[in-house]
């Protein structure tokens, strides 16, 4: 095959998509190629990601160039929601990291990534593919060796075709390991249930846990199903308890309860807590692990606990002050300290002495109703749940309250207030692509 200048798709991964003018239209998030019994993989478009988190597909034919850096294509642009066909394969989510013949014989090798390259006729194909070789047994560490690696041509390669044997993730996770949370759940949604669960294991418990919380309920379901029991436990104890009660909801009956009594008694106590309340209530709804302090406390201590980089935006706009016990439930909730009003005091003084005492307070039967009016009348982002002892029980941030607001699908949907399903924008011809 004639190629020209190869380029490889693992490091095309997040590069930047312009249009002609120099306007950004998204970032690569795949490649969609057609795998062939006979012949090199064609390649037949990008995925891209496009503002509001939508994935799209751009066909090859609409790619002007590929460069260091950047995409630049005709400014066409359909933004209905990718969906994989059949007869194709993505090539970060699904090839690499897969474990294929060498045609000459010498051996299985591990795909880690492909280059493609642009023929004279103007069509793309996959021209080289990068693998490491299999070397059997292990070191005299104990480790297991790893084989070198080679650049070889694609007709080394017996096939690229889908095996049934396991796939690791590596790859995949390294030409991902820079998106949020949100952004790794779409790729995951977007692959097969095998593969998504192939991937999904080899991310470590916080990650994991960070990406559930982000994938719609039978995605998550799927997966910690699918996982060891041990892993799983391991899982669910990283998540936060309002995230896992929510999808232990979703679970059989006999099944979450297992799960429950294999976790450590304190992160089951407060998941079985959330249990207890209807989903649609401030207590279903709340999570038991907001920042609290006591009123000694001073300023400082208080900035420092909500400057933690994986505390919620919405629990870091606000202090929950009580006295001892200050693990939910509580002493007696004193009130609350706001984030601005920290700011603007010393941070030597107690918190004590900032404390707003006319704060809002939900009961746990309040109902969404109210929580979501209660959260708009007051522009606050969160507020304390208190039981009749007024002890502090947990908090209900906004973000928990839209989870419940939006529709069910709503994680499938990222139109970002698009009101067709297929809004396009034409190239200067009047095409239209795939779709």
């Amino acid at each position: 095959m004639n190629g020209g200048t190869p380029v490889f798709v693992a490091r095309l991964a997040g590069t930047a998509v312009f249009d002609p003018i120099g306007d950004a239209v998204g970032r690569v998030r795949d490649v969609v190629v057609l795998v062939r019994a006979k012949g090199a993989p064609r390649v037949v478009g990008l995925v891209v990601e496009v503002p509001g988190r939508r994935r799209v597909f751009v066909p090859m034919t609409r790619v002007t160039s590929i460069d260091a850096g950047q995409v630049i294509t005709t400014g066409l642009v359909n933004l209905r929601r990718f969906e994989q066909r059949a007869m194709e394969s993505l090539v970060l989510g699904e090839l690499l990291d897969r474990k294929v013949a060498m045609r000459d014989g010498s051996g299985e090798v591990t795909v880690e990534d492909v280059s493609i390259a642009r023929e004279r006729r103007g069509d793309w194909f996959i021209h080289q593919v990068f693998v490491r070789r299999h070397v059997p047994g292990r070191s005299t560490l104990g480790l297991r060796r790893r084989g070198d690696t080679v650049l070889v041509g694609i007709d080394a390669i017996a096939t690229l075709a889908t095996s049934t044997r396991g796939q690791g993730a590596t790859a995949l996770l390294e030409a991902y390991e820079d998106l949020r949370p949100a952004d790794l759940a779409d790729v995951l949604h977007e692959l097969g249930d095998t593969r998504r669960l192939e991937v999904a294991a080899a991310l470590d418990n916080n990650r994991l846990a960070d990406v559930l919380e982000e994938l719609p309920e039978d995605d998550q379901v799927s997966i910690l199903s699918g996982l060891d029991t041990s892993r799983a436990v391991d899982v669910l104890e990283a998540m936060e308890p309002d995230d896992a009660a929510d999808l232990l909801h979703e679970m059989p009956d006999a099944q979450a309860a297992r799960f429950l009594d294999l976790m450590e008694p304190d992160e089951a106590e407060d998941v079985r807590r959330l249990l207890a309340y209807d989903e649609d209530t401030a207590g279903g709804l709340m999570t038991t692990e907001p920042v609290i302090l006591g009123p000694e406390a001073t300023i400082a201590d208080a900035l420092a606990q909500i400057r933690k980089q994986d505390l919620a935006p919405a629990l870091a706009s606000v202090v929950f002050v009580a006295r001892p016990p200050l693990e939910t439930p509580t002493g007696r909730f004193l009130g609350v300290a706001h984030f601005q009003r920290l700011l603007r005091e010393p941070p030597h003084a107690a918190i004590g002495t900032v404390v707003d005492t006319d704060t809002e307070s939900l009961t746990p039967d309040a109902p969404l109703g109210r929580v979501s009016r209660l959260l708009a009348a007051y522009d606050l982002l969160a507020l304390p749940v208190l039981d009749d002892q007024r002890r502090l029980l947990g908090a209900v941030s906004v973000d928990d309250v839209l989870d419940h607001l939006l529709p069910a699908d709503w994680r499938e949907s990222h139109s970002e207030g698009l009101t067709h399903e297929n809004v396009t924008h034409v190239s200067p011809t009047g095409e239209v692509a795939r779709g």
